[in-house]
This record gives structure tokens, sequence and C-alpha cells, in this order.
């Protein structure tokens, strides 16, 4: 069975919401866009389509050869719909959370961080090499539990479509019970920050429960400065994907003793102490204070 790609249905309607929210930024002279880090975020997205059939394909294979050693034969009913639904955003609360906190896979999703704006375009800036570096293997338990792998595709694609509308600054802050339960423009323009106190914070899809459940939710205070920590500074759409693979290589080359800590260690992570952590420069304020 094939289930449609609703990604694809989907472009329209996010190009047409990017449309408006551009002219509100001209009617109202707001700074939320550059022209060029928004022809970036658009040719990092186009890229990102183009790769994702193979991407897809490689998944579907990897998951449809797990589901034949299901747990269970859970079948297509509506609840387990349901349950599928906390399954995928738990797994993506994982899967989002250790690529901030592991840098073999910050490598992949430092892409989306990239820009120093955030808008509806930035939502569009997605990785060339996630799935293909191993994200997917964050869902490997679904299809064991038994979600058919073609249910998990199009739940994937849900919490894809979710989180495209989260990134502007055109909406505040929602009633508080949706700001409680989901992830919110407010939530997620956090994420996004490089200000220390909002780094590694509210990595929920969907739902925002997870990050308060296991203590990474930070409530939005003030507007924060969008980018890295150290910004790449290049609307090149090939540098900006591949720039931290790049700087990964050039340390295990100059440091091939400590190849481990510089693929799996926190971003930062250094073994002569030269570069610092998000925690390492938390602990080194919180000693100073």
């Amino acid at each position: 069975m094939e289930l449609p790609n609703i990604i694809l249905w989907a472009i329209p309607f996010f190009l047409l919401l990017l449309l408006a929210e551009v002219a509100v930024h001209v009617h109202q002279q707001r700074d939320w866009y550059v022209a060029k880090d928004t022809f970036s975020s658009l040719s990092m997205g186009i890229g990102n389509v183009l790769l994702g059939g193979f991407a897809k394909a490689l998944m579907l294979l990897v998951m449809t050869f797990l589901y034949q050693y299901r747990i269970f034969d859970l079948g297509w009913h509506w609840w387990v719909w349901l349950l599928l639904f906390f399954a995928d955003d738990f797994s993506y609360y994982w899967f989002h959370r250790l690529s901030h906190e592991v840098r073999y896979f910050w490598a992949s999703h430092v892409i989306h961080h990239s820009s120093q704006k955030y808008n509806l375009g930035t939502a569009l800036r997605q990785t060339w090499t996630g799935q293909f570096s191993g994200a997917f293997v964050f869902w490997l338990w679904l299809p064991l539990v038994g979600f058919n792998p073609f249910m998990i595709l199009m739940m994937q694609s849900v919490s894809l479509i979710y989180q495209f509308w989260i990134h502007t600054e055109a909406i505040d802050k929602l009633p508080k019970p949706l700001e409680f339960v989901f992830n919110t423009p407010s939530h997620h323009r956090v994420h996004h920050g490089s200000d220390l106190e909002y780094l590694d914070k509210n990595h929920g899809g969907i739902l925002i429960i997870w990050d308060r459940l296991f203590g990474t939710f930070q409530e939005e205070k003030q507007r924060p400065v969008y980018g890295l920590t150290t910004n790449i500074d290049t609307f090149n759409p090939l540098r900006i994907a591949t720039h931290e693979w790049a700087a990964l290589l050039k340390d295990v080359i100059n440091h091939p003793r400590h190849l481990l800590g510089y693929m799996f260690a926190p971003p930062g992570w250094s073994h002569d102490g030269s570069r610092k952590t998000t925690k390492q420069i938390q602990q080194e304020l919180n000693n100073k204070e």
C-alpha cells in the first residue's frame, strides 16, 4: 500500500503563507526577512525535497525489513494512529534533542539553525544529509513494536507540516492551555535562539510536554538572537549544507586519538578545552556568580 506524499501537497500552501508573511514584513517595516537569506533557505528546502525520495526509500527499506519481526500486529485502527501520534512525537523529541547534544547528528541539523532570521522561510531550511547519516534510527523501534512503516512515514510528514507554521514572529503567544501542551511559535523561537539561556531548549515537534517532562523546557522571556553561537556568515547553499561536516572531518584528521570525542561529544567539545560546550559555558558562568 502506498500513501500520498502530503509534503508535496503542502508545498503550495507553504509558499502562499510565506508570501503573506513577506507582505506583512514589508507593510509593517519589520526586520524578519533578508532576500539572500530567504533564497538560501529555499535552496536548502529544494535540495531536501529532491533528496527526500531517496531518503524515504532507504527508511522504508529498513523499516519494512524490521516490520517482519514485529512483536504485535497493530493494524490500521483509529486508536493505532493515536498511539502512533504520541510514539512518533516522542521519537522526534529524542532525535531532536540528541541532534543538539551529539556532534555527529548536529552536523546535519545545524543547517536548520544557520539563519540569523526567523521566518517561514527558515522552516524550509532543511538538511541534505540527515536521513543518510542515520537520523531515522530513532524511529526504528516503531516497526518492531508493530506500527506499519507507511503509517510511520505519514506521521513524520504530519509532524513536519505542523512545524512549518511555528517558524514565525508574526504570532506572539497563544492561550495558556495551548502553550502548555503544544509546540508554538513562542516555544520554537526560544529553540532557535543563540542566547545562552535558550540554547538546547524546547526540542518538541508537535507537543511541548516532552520538554516539560525531561527538563529541557524554557519559557520565552525576550526576543531571541537567532543563529549560531558562531555564525558562518554565508548564503552559499553548498557551504551551509556541509560546513559542520567539513569542520568535524578536520578535527578528526588533526586529532585521531580523540575521534570519538569529536564525533559523539556535544558540539563545542575539544580535547584541550580550547572550545566549550553549552553546559561548560553555563557552568563557568554559574561558578562566577
